[in-house]
């Protein structure tokens, strides 16, 4: 995906807060360009009254969708029959399905088979056959605006505000080794491996993967916090910019 890609936004009113609107629609901008924005659910109800301003200022299309029986999420069926009509109508690029609610599974997959870029937002209870089933999946959670902490430059003796993630999981032991072998399936015969490639496989093995989620903006920071792994920064040829690369330090698998 790049930033001239159509994307489908289908946002399920009935399952997604509306506090994280602002903060969701700018992070869907870094994968394209939402060419198509739609929110679902039943606006006669009262529970949906908070998502009203948040709609004009967004841009976002409202559609009604009455809940005919009890028992029975008639809004699920709308998003689903409208994302088929999209993706028949051959304008987009990507879908980004914003739902906690793992009846979109189907969905997602049959998208993804129509060659589509699928992003999954939602809150972190989201379930696993979800978050898999998408190309990329985004906790609402590390979202939200950043927390304040307070730091001290001790050469000036003035006290700052700097902003930090707030980490909603734990870097563990698995998730370390999946980093590492991952860096061992993009290395070079001499072990470095450029940080993007290494970035691109991890969400490929594991979608619901950001660094953001375990405190940091990016994943030099979060690689470097490891301690097993080495950075280099590299210049990049015939350009200004810098390339990172990284290698295990240790020479065996662990």
């Amino acid at each position: 995906m790049n930033k001239d890609s159509n994307i489908a936004v289908l946002i399920d009113g009935d399952n997604v807060p509306s506090r994280y609107i602002k903060e969701m629609m700018e992070e869907i901008a870094k994968y394209g360009t939402p060419s198509i924005k739609r929110i679902y659910g039943d606006w006669t109800k009262p529970h949906l009254s908070k998502w009203k301003n948040i709609l004009l200022e967004n841009a976002i299309q409202p559609i009604q969708q009455y809940g005919y029986t009890q028992g029975k999420n008639a809004t699920d069926s709308a998003m689903i029959i409208d994302a088929m009509d999209i993706l028949y109508g051959g304008k987009t690029d990507g879908f980004c399905i914003v739902s906690s609610d793992s009846d979109f599974t189907r969905l997602a997959t049959r998208l993804r088979e129509s060659s589509q870029y699928v992003i999954g937002i939602g809150e972190k209870k989201t379930p696993e056959p979800f978050i898999v089933a998408c190309d990329k999946f985004i906790y609402l959670e590390i979202l939200k605006s950043d927390d304040a902490e307070t730091d001290t430059d001790d050469k000036k003796g003035k006290t700052t505000k700097t902003k930090a993630k707030k980490a909603i999981q734990n870097l563990t032991p698995e998730v370390t080794r999946m980093i590492r072998q991952t860096i061992y399936d993009c290395a070079d015969d001499d072990g470095w491996a450029f940080l993007g490639d290494v970035g691109s496989l991890i969400n490929k093995k594991q979608p619901n993967f950001d660094p953001r989620n375990f405190g940091f903006y990016k994943l030099t920071p979060l690689m470097d916090s490891i301690g097993t792994v080495q950075i280099e920064e590299r210049q990049a040829p015939n350009s200004r910019s810098k390339h990172i690369f990284v290698k295990n330090i240790s020479s065996s698998k662990k």
